[in-house]
């Protein structure tokens, strides 16, 4: 059986997928989640680079990092959250869930990271590197399944009249 003999796929097509949380037709998530992958990936570079050195400056540094990759990563997925709940040729698809597990799971443990970093900053080694992987991780998978929902399901993406 083909894909578009099938009437479950062929009513999953047809649901509308553009954005609902947009600025001028940009949508807001595809634009903040830049800011905490490259935080997340931040942190675990002052991490290794304080493990190799030992420097306290990359302590301090990672704990900003871990921060602003925590803040950034919340408010991305508030807007994303947003999309995933306001727009049901969004909600209907099974990536989209599995994106959102994903990322719920990243801010999980950069929040955790930041948390130990505040309470004791001499533990980032080994448990905050520990985290920092983790993190890392995360973020592949996370970004894995985003970026499938925009290049191969059309999530978020207006395609006009003259493409």
């Amino acid at each position: 059986m083909r894909d578009r003999d099938n009437p479950v796929i062929e009513a999953l097509a047809e649901a509308p997928v553009e954005s609902a949380v947009a600025v001028a037709g940009h949508p807001l998530h595809a634009m903040s989640v830049h800011f905490p992958i490259a935080l997340v990936i931040a942190t675990l570079g002052c991490d290794v680079f304080y493990w190799w050195t030992g420097d306290p400056f990359w302590v301090r540094a990672g704990i900003w990092a871990c921060g602003f990759a925590f803040a950034t990563g919340v408010a991305a997925g508030l807007v994303g959250t947003a999309e995933l709940l306001l727009v049901a040729g969004i909600r209907s698809r099974v990536a989209s869930w599995t994106h959102a597990i994903a990322a719920m799971m990243l801010i999980s443990i950069i929040g955790m990271n930041w948390g130990l970093r505040l309470a004791d900053p001499s533990q980032v080694l080994p448990h905050g590197l520990m985290l920092s992987v983790l993190a890392s991780v995360f973020t592949g998978l996370a970004g894995w399944h985003g970026g499938k929902l925009v290049f191969d399901h059309g999530i978020g993406l207006i395609i006009s009249g003259k493409d």
